[in-house]
């Protein structure tokens, strides 16, 4: 009986490692859970990110576009003149947001859904859809005397598709579809498409690059408007992110900068901006 216990004790250091290794086994089984946001900020820069705003969160977001800097000293560079959107965005669950806003340029009222995460060891990209509906602020009656409310209405609607490939680079593609209820050119369609790309890159702890911009498919020969494209820098700060810019366009809202983008690269025609966005 003694030998057996001593056999006992002498065997329980080894049972108790195989016990360990047998649950070290067991939690190495590969989770799938969903990554991180691909971005940072709700935006890359004009077009919409996979970001959503998390269940209850109220965000707070002044946007500006001043000015081209083309204007040179006389308009101080474009500061003299602004365009600033004031927005309102509530995350209603995990998969829902919503939002208001309103600038000089359009009203706008907009969702963005979450149709699918990006999953770690499974599914590569995260989908999420937009959708918003514009009210042209700058069509008046005494310009158009026979405009009508609906003529000022603008729909769009986009899938966005985004992989966070690393810690520091995600990438989105961005393909759209909106209507104008009314054009300025008669040749221009009012149905309109566009892919939009854009990505980031985290160049430090609180700082990243980022770079989005968009192809009109079916804009009318002739047309002055142009493809937006936008280049600039996010600071995450902890309590806020503040993006600031260099964009070809002054609109902000999908269809002002998807569809009447004025501004021109390669002339030196561009505007500079950022987007303030505080979360409570």
């Amino acid at each position: 009986m003694k030998k057996i216990t001593l056999l006992l004790l002498l065997l329980l250091p080894l049972l108790s490692f195989a016990q360990e290794d047998l649950l070290s086994g067991i939690d190495s089984v590969a989770t799938k859970e969903k990554v991180a946001s691909a971005f940072k900020g709700l935006k890359i820069v004009n077009l919409e990110s996979t970001k959503l705003a998390a269940k209850g969160d109220f965000y707070f977001i002044v946007a500006h576009r001043f000015a081209s800097i083309k204007t040179g000293f006389e308009g101080f560079f474009g500061l003299d003149n602004a365009v600033t959107q004031i927005k309102f965005l509530y995350g209603l669950n995990d998969w829902a947001t919503v939002s208001v806003a309103r600038s000089e340029l359009a009203y706008d009222v907009s969702g963005k859904f979450n149709l699918h995460s990006q999953i770690e060891n499974g599914f590569p990209i995260a989908i999420v859809g937009f959708t918003s509906l514009a009210f042209n602020n700058t069509l008046k009656e005494s310009n158009y005397p026979n405009m009508r409310f609906e003529d000022r209405m603008t729909y769009v609607a986009q899938l966005l598709i985004s992989r966070k490939f690393s810690e520091k680079l995600s990438l989105e593609v961005a393909p759209t579809f909106f209507h104008e209820n009314f054009v300025d050119l008669d040749a221009q369609d009012n149905s309109q498409y566009a892919i939009g790309v854009g990505g980031r890159y985290k160049i430090a702890k609180r700082w990243s690059v980022n770079v989005d911009y968009a192809a009109h498919l079916n804009r009318a020969s002739g047309s002055p408007y142009n493809n937006p494209l936008s280049i600039g820098v996010d600071l995450d700060t902890g309590g806020h992110v503040f993006q600031m810019h260099f964009t070809n366009s002054q609109g902000i809202h999908e269809a002002g900068f998807l569809g009447q983008t004025t501004g021109d690269w390669s002339k030196g025609d561009i505007f500079f901006g950022f987007n303030l966005i505080r979360v409570f």
